[in-house]
């Protein structure tokens, strides 16, 4: 079976400029001690929001530092947690939004930023964006 592979000058591309300024951005690899963190505004995604919410970039990223993780097939719960509280209380972080899908396998994701911030010392405010399984914002509020 042979198949023809067009060239890069031959593909059709949309362009699109990535406003991720850091490596790594899964929370399990990530160092709360980072400098990218210190006093940032953080984006904590669910896995699937970026492939959902086709503007994700300009969207939701410009301006924070992304954090990406998977409440229902990520193990070490417990990690992300004191991850969380590092960022909080440690690197001082400013905000953080946290953008799930609207299905209820995300609603794991807002529970541990919630918990997290519950068990700092320092009160930060956070942001929840949902996003449709077709890429469309249907609930947004800011959490006290």
């Amino acid at each position: 079976m042979h198949f023809d592979i067009a060239s890069p000058d031959e593909m059709p591309r949309k362009k699109g400029t990535s406003r991720l300024e850091h490596w790594p951005a899964q929370l399990h690899l990530i160092s709360p001690l980072a400098p990218q963190f210190k006093g940032s505004d953080v984006l904590v995604a669910a896995d699937c929001t970026a492939y959902a919410a086709g503007d994700f970039h300009e969207a939701f990223l410009n301006g924070k530092v992304l954090l990406i993780a998977c409440p229902k097939l990520d193990s070490g719960k417990e990690i992300y947690l004191e991850k969380l509280q590092a960022l909080i209380d440690h690197a001082k972080i400013n905000t953080v939004t946290v953008v799930t899908m609207e299905v209820p396998c995300c609603t794991g994701l807002l529970m541990l930023v919630k918990q997290a911030r519950a068990q700092t010392a320092r009160y930060v405010l956070i942001k929840h964006v949902q996003v449709s399984i077709k890429g469309v914002i249907v609930h947004e509020e800011w959490i006290s």
